[in-house]
């Protein structure tokens, strides 16, 4: 079973999702429904919860972990406050160049910022406290590990979203009926989980939508800030 709740309602949702207006986005969406292409990218239902929380907070500045093909990057680009601006960071060369030629086309290169690297090693030399939203969908064994800087990155009353946390729903049963190949991830994903709903810091909700979305909110600041 390849998806996290019946197929039928993954289905229905889906299917009231409405098409992008931007022509870059729309592209994409084509491409992968056509399977041209096999771009990893949010699913609907996860992108028409995103949109609903960027218009509830307008952010200012966001950090995204893992710009793929630029696609969340530019939907949350139309969200964005006046002046906003976004941070994606992608390590892989090839999605790195798809993602430059999407934000181009789509005239958002003042918009978005692409840093190239490792996550790892960028991610200790961003300032404290710069980010109302961070949207971190990475390689999920990576999440427990960039958690700390996560929270560091974050505004008082900043939030983190986090994709694929189910991992196809297979962090909710026992290791021992995982693919060893997997354990390593599995056990990593629910150390996060755990951490994010047991943490003093965070207050944290975990939502079986698309592959499983975590939204975490940080406690702190008061409502000016």
């Amino acid at each position: 079973m390849s998806e996290i709740t019946y197929s039928y309602i993954v289905e229905y949702i889906r299917a009231l999702h409405t098409p992008p207006a931007s022509d870059v986005l729309l592209e994409i969406e084509q491409k992968i429904a056509n399977e041209t292409e096999h771009w990893p990218i949010i699913k609907p239902e996860v992108a028409d919860f995103m949109k609903v929380i960027l218009s509830l907070i307008k952010p200012s500045n966001i950090l995204e972990i893992g710009t793929a093909v630029g696609y969340s990057s530019l939907l949350m680009s139309e969200f964005l406050n006046e002046n906003g601006h976004i941070t994606t960071i992608e390590r892989f060369p090839y999605m790195l160049n798809i993602a430059k030629t999407n934000i181009k086309k789509a005239n958002r290169e003042n918009t978005i910022t692409v840093l190239e690297g490792d996550a790892s090693d960028i991610l200790p030399s961003l300032n404290s406290n710069t980010y109302d939203l961070i949207f971190m969908d990475c390689a999920k064994g990576q999440y427990i590990h960039f958690l700390p800087e996560c929270i560091r990155l974050l505004k008082p009353n900043g939030l983190l979203i986090t994709d694929n946390v189910l991992h196809k729903g297979t962090v909710a049963r026992s290791r021992y009926l995982i693919d060893r190949r997997q354990r390593t991830t599995h056990s990593r994903l629910r150390e996060f989980l755990w951490t994010i709903t047991h943490s003093s810091e965070l207050n944290s909700s975990v939502l079986p939508i698309g592959d499983g979305v975590a939204l975490s909110f940080k406690i702190g600041g008061n409502n000016n800030e």
